[in-house]
């Protein structure tokens, strides 16, 4: 598994928020997915979306409100939606581990490659936001494509990036509500599920370079 999860490696702790569905079968074994709820440094809380083989869910308890542990990686796929393919994200659990030995409920530790050009803009509260799309190789040569967003200091640097940078990032798996404007005038809530960075490093010339976040609350 050390060598599986290298360059995409999640570990997060919560509760169990909804029972497990089954998703898909491949090669004879069974896949569920359930929400986890996790506990940020804050008040608030994330709901994470996680995917489980059947092998692993043996001697586990999934009633809602138990309280698990999971070491996994973060992975997108595409699914059809309405007639449309929506890039979808979860957390794919290698381990379940005691989450009583974590000190941070949600880190993620991905190196990748930005294959989308970074959307730098400032909020009307005149805060500054960086958004990037990093692909991060996976066995059997392929690749999940990981939505990232950064905040005032490392926004700005980010926004110079240029597609093809190899970076490392640092950071938690975080669920955020939006509001989308329909076409018919309505609006609906929705959910985002991303990389909130905390510390990034880029090499130069054989140098390392790390920047960490400004002291923000989160």
């Amino acid at each position: 598994m050390i060598n599986e999860i290298q360059n995409n490696k999640v570990t997060v702790w919560g509760s169990v928020h909804s029972s497990p569905t089954f998703s898909h079968e491949i090669y004879g074994e069974s896949f569920y997915e359930f929400n986890l709820k996790v506990q940020r440094l804050s008040e608030t809380y994330d709901i994470i979306p996680v995917t489980i083989s059947d092998h692993l869910m043996h001697d586990v308890s999934f009633e809602l409100g138990t309280e698990i542990g999971i070491i996994g990686q973060f992975r997108s796929y595409n699914k059809v939606i309405d007639g449309k393919s929506k890039l979808m994200l979860t957390v794919f659990a290698l381990e379940i581990v005691d989450s009583s030995k974590s000190d941070n409920p949600n880190t993620i530790e991905i190196t990748g490659f930005i294959c989308k050009q970074p959307i730098y803009r400032v909020t009307p509260f005149k805060r500054e936001i960086c958004d990037l799309l990093l692909a991060v190789n996976r066995s059997y040569n392929k690749s999940d494509y990981l939505p990232c967003i950064a905040w005032g200091r490392n926004a700005r640097y980010i926004r110079n990036f240029a597609i093809g940078d190899k970076v490392s990032i640092v950071g938690r798996v975080q669920s955020r509500e939006y509001t989308k404007k329909l076409d018919n005038g309505e609006s609906i809530t929705k959910v985002a599920y991303e990389v909130s960075l905390s510390k990034i490093t880029t090499e130069s010339n054989g140098q390392l370079t790390t920047y960490d976040a400004d002291q923000i609350a989160i």
